[in-house]
């Protein structure tokens, strides 16, 4: 039993950790992020080898990478075929799609609701000074952060345009069940 849900934790840890950084990669260039800064740099040494070949044959759309957000539902689908094998169970392929969209759609949230999140801390512990992180949490982050910040009322200060965002993408968590 225990051996299950260290293989369990093993399969979904790494193959999610990797998503992440394809996740990353798709986003910096929807964004049109700094690729000059260290971190974009990591993101895209880390996914080119696997995304160079595959834009071969699979074009973006626009600003849209279509090839990181197939890899990205690739490797959720390799995730959920190896959590299936692995606790013994069995499932349909329909199923597995299903949930592989899910996953991707609960990685996305996860990922906008982490660099918030980030974004909010730094700026506390280092407010106004320039950081390679910062700024790409910044570009990140600014799509959403900026139209809420046009709807509310200036309080001085205080910016609470980031404590709207989470409640939201909180909000179509809990609304497409993806907790």
């Amino acid at each position: 039993m225990n051996t299950v849900a260290a293989l369990r934790f093993l399969i979904d840890t790494t193959i999610d950790l990797y998503a992440y950084i394809v996740l990353a990669s798709f986003i910096l260039q929807l964004v049109r992020a700094d690729f000059h800064n260290p971190i974009s740099q990591f993101v895209f040494k880390a996914t080119n080898p696997v995304l160079m070949p595959l834009r071969k044959l699979i074009p973006s759309f626009k600003t849209v990478d279509v090839t990181a957000l197939l890899l990205l539902l690739a490797l959720q689908t390799l995730k959920q075929i190896l959590l299936v094998m692995v606790s013994g169970y069995s499932t349909s392929i329909a199923a597995l799609l299903i949930f592989s969209l899910i996953s991707c759609f609960a990685l996305i949230i996860d990922f906008l609701i982490f660099a918030i999140f980030v974004q909010v801390i730094l700026s506390w512990i280092t407010p106004g000074q320039y950081n390679p992180i910062t700024l790409l949490l910044t570009q990140i982050t600014e799509p959403i952060l900026g139209p809420i910040r046009r709807f509310l009322p200036s309080l001085g200060g205080l910016d609470l345009s980031p404590m709207i965002a989470l409640i939201m993408l909180s909000f179509f968590k809990i609304l497409l069940g993806l907790n």
